[in-house]
């Protein structure tokens, strides 16, 4: 196989990858996310004093999981734009 076939081929596989990553890392953050919101929400009418205190972790914890959907989404793109696979194939 000759130099273009191998670039065609990184590409291909990265862009297969990339879809992966975005993909799943949503679909991961919005069941998460809806998890926990329902959690929450059964919290809540069980006990509504403890809601002041739910409501700080579940904020956090939606922060910290829609962080890793974002970082995931920049390894992506990295990937997409300067893709360091490429340098290998000169």
């Amino acid at each position: 196989m000759d130099n273009v076939q191998f670039l065609a081929m990184i590409q291909a596989y990265t862009g297969i990858g990339i879809g992966l990553m975005i993909g799943l890392g949503s679909a991961g953050a919005c069941i998460g996310v809806g998890i926990m919101c329902s959690r929450f929400l059964e919290g809540a009418a069980r006990q509504p004093e403890m809601i002041p205190t739910l409501q700080g972790k579940v904020f956090l914890l939606l922060g910290l999981t829609d962080a890793s959907f974002i970082i995931a989404v920049g390894l992506a793109m990295l990937f997409a734009f300067g893709n360091p696979l490429l340098a290998v194939i000169q």
